[in-house]
């Protein structure tokens, strides 16, 4: 019986992950930048500029989203360690998306490495 780790490991072998080192490029060239965490986590901070479409509504939100249909898009996608980047990506892949890269470590690795940060401002009522 195969487990989480073991699907993670087989998508691994399957996509492209850029390193930290390599991520703003990454980011820089991509047309989207996909968080794929849930929504507290993402409210909590995120990568600048990403969007949030958490992993288990993934692919039917790309499906009904003509601006991101187009299977020549570059997608950067990842979530907080990149497991869960990983199955999005190779889901991706499988639904014929050819410029799909995970961020090998995902967004833990990105704060430990002191990269930006963007949080949703806090609502001042004085």
């Amino acid at each position: 019986m195969r487990t989480a780790h073991d699907l993670v490991e087989q998508a691994r072998s399957r996509i492209h992950e850029v390193t930290l080192n390599d991520a703003q490029a990454a980011i820089n060239a991509a047309d989207v930048v996909i968080d794929v965490r849930e929504a507290d986590e993402y409210a909590a901070g995120h990568i600048p500029g990403a969007v949030n479409i958490p992993r288990g509504v993934l692919e039917f939100k790309l499906t009904g989203m003509p601006e991101l249909e187009s299977r020549d898009l570059a997608i950067f996608i990842y979530c907080k360690t990149s497991g869960r980047a990983a199955l999005a990506a190779a889901s991706l892949k499988d639904m014929g998306y050819l410029q799909v890269a995970s961020l090998a470590g995902g967004f833990d690795a990105w704060c430990a490495a002191q990269m930006p940060v963007a949080r949703p401002a806090g609502i001042d009522f004085d």
